[in-house]
C-alpha cells in the first residue's frame, strides 16, 4: 500500500512540476521571431450557457474576407487597408448587408465633427439561439473597438469571427461613403 501511495504522490509532483514549467511566448519574443503578437480580449462572466464555454480572444489589426458567426475555424482573414484620405462628412450612413452563413450583418455609422460618433448594429445572426447569444456579446465589443480605433481596423472576436469580419466590412463601406 506505501509503495502505491509513493508513486501516485511523485506522478502528482511530476504533472504539477510540468504545468507550472509551461510557459507562453509573450508579445515581445513573438515579434523578435516574426510573430504577430495578438492581444487577448478576455470574456467577462456571461450569463448565456452557449457563451459559457469558449474563450473570447481577439487579434490585433486583423479584418477579412469571411463571413458570419462562427467558431473561428475557417481561414485566416487577410487584413484590409483603410484609405487615409478624405475628411468625413457629418452624417449617418448605413453600411450594406454583408450576408453570412449564420445571418446578414450591417451597420450604420454618425460622423461627428470629423470622427466616429458612434457605430450601430443594425442587423445581426439572430436566428439561432447560439448565433444571438454570440451576436449578444460580440456587438458592443466590436463597437467599442471601431470607436476607439476610428475606423474599420478592428480586432476580430474568436468564435464571432465570421460576424466581426462581416461587421468591419459593412463599416468600412460605410466609412467610404461618408468620405465620398
Amino acid at each position: 500500500m506505501p509503495k502505491r501511495a509513493i508513486v501516485a504522490l511523485a506522478a502528482t509532483a511530476l504533472a504539477l512540476v510540468l504545468l507550472f514549467s509551461f510557459k507562453t511566448p509573450d508579445d515581445s519574443s513573438l515579434a523578435a521571431s516574426g510573430g504577430t503578437g495578438a492581444r487577448v480580449i478576455v470574456a467577462g462572466p456571461t450569463s448565456s450557457p452557449a457563451l459559457a464555454s469558449p474563450a473570447l480572444t481577439s487579434r490585433s489589426g486583423s479584418t477579412g474576407t469571411g463571413a458570419g458567426t462562427g467558431a473561428g475555424t475557417g481561414a485566416t482573414p487577410a487584413p484590409t487597408s483603410v484609405p487615409a484620405t478624405g475628411k468625413l462628412k457629418d452624417e449617418t450612413v448605413q453600411g450594406p448587408t454583408v450576408d453570412t452563413r449564420y445571418g446578414p450583418v450591417q451597420v450604420q455609422v454618425t460622423i461627428s465633427g470629423g470622427k466616429i460618433a458612434d457605430v450601430e448594429a443594425l442587423q445581426l445572426p439572430s436566428d439561432r439561439a447560439r448565433s444571438a447569444a454570440i451576436s449578444q456579446y460580440a456587438e458592443p465589443v466590436l463597437r467599442t473597438e471601431a470607436l476607439q480605433a476610428q475606423s474599420a481596423q478592428i480586432d476580430l472576436i474568436s468564435g464571432a469571427t465570421y460576424t466581426s469580419d462581416a461587421y468591419a466590412q459593412s463599416l468600412q463601406a460605410a466609412i467610404d461613403q461618408a468620405r465620398g
